[in-house]
């Protein structure tokens, strides 16, 4: 039945515009970015921003949601034809798929037990500490590089290593810095936020494509410049993030736009 309706939505496009839809990769589960709202439909910034590009493009947008490890496989095997899910740029992931221009900028943080006595990131690269992160993401690839003496633990979704956290599994987690904060306010009696940059440079967030598809590339680099001038990310970033954007200044930590 679902892959008649897709079959249906992609007639239905192409009758419409004339062209293709765009299908979307996206992990629904990192609000208020990418996630679903009361009645399971795909709901967030990035969904906005995703339905923008369509307008821009002159099509429809399909959104496929599938587990974030996985984004990257179906864009190289043209299952999907872009990525917009708060996705990094990184060396090891520019060796197999293009990026697009930077959109938003963020950097990692950790949520200690409490009783792990962290402080400071850097008494996470001992023997012994161990380290929650999530398949492939930006922070199991620095984790890595950057606590090399520690135990890395990977798990496939966020709420796992939450909970490895909260249970005393683990010394910490490295995520984002919104994530961090949102799942210390839920969690303060056992968790502390450990906010303190520990990269080299902050990550960078793009909207990914396929290597044999530039003009695309380049049509997505003219939106995300027109997206910026014409104060489009701000009024998203107001209508998804005014309530962490004041507490991220609160805390003196750089805002993703």
């Amino acid at each position: 039945m679902k892959k008649i309706i897709f079959l249906f939505l992609i007639i239905f496009s192409v009758i419409t515009f004339g062209k293709k839809p765009l299908v979307v990769g996206m992990e629904l589960a990192y609000p208020p970015f990418e996630t679903t709202d009361k009645y399971g439909n795909p709901s967030g910034f990035s969904v906005d921003m995703a339905t923008d590009l369509g307008k821009y493009l002159g099509r429809e947008v399909v959104i496929e949601n599938m587990g974030y490890g996985g984004l990257i496989p179906a864009l190289k095997t043209k299952k999907i034809d872009i990525i917009l899910s708060s996705m990094s740029i990184t060396e090891r992931r520019k060796r197999s798929i293009n990026f697009s221009t930077p959109y938003a900028k963020s950097n990692l943080a950790i949520l200690a037990n409490q009783k792990s006595g962290i402080k400071d990131p850097m008494d996470l690269n001992k023997e012994g500490r161990k380290i929650a992160v999530k398949k492939g993401t930006t922070g199991h690839v620095v984790a890595m590089k950057v606590f090399p003496k520690a135990d890395i633990l990977v798990f496939d979704k966020e709420s796992a290593c939450i909970l490895e956290v909260t249970q005393g599994k683990v010394d910490g987690f490295i995520y984002d810095p919104l994530t961090i904060l949102k799942n210390w306010k839920k969690n303060k009696n056992t968790t502390e936020p450990i906010l303190k940059p520990f990269e080299e440079t902050p990550q960078y967030w793009a909207i990914a494509y396929n290597k044999n598809n530039n003009e695309l590339g380049k049509q997505i680099n003219k939106f995300i410049e027109s997206y910026k001038k014409n104060g489009s990310l701000d009024r998203l970033a107001d209508k998804y993030l005014a309530e962490p954007k004041e507490e991220f200044e609160k805390r003196n930590i750089p805002f993703f736009f």
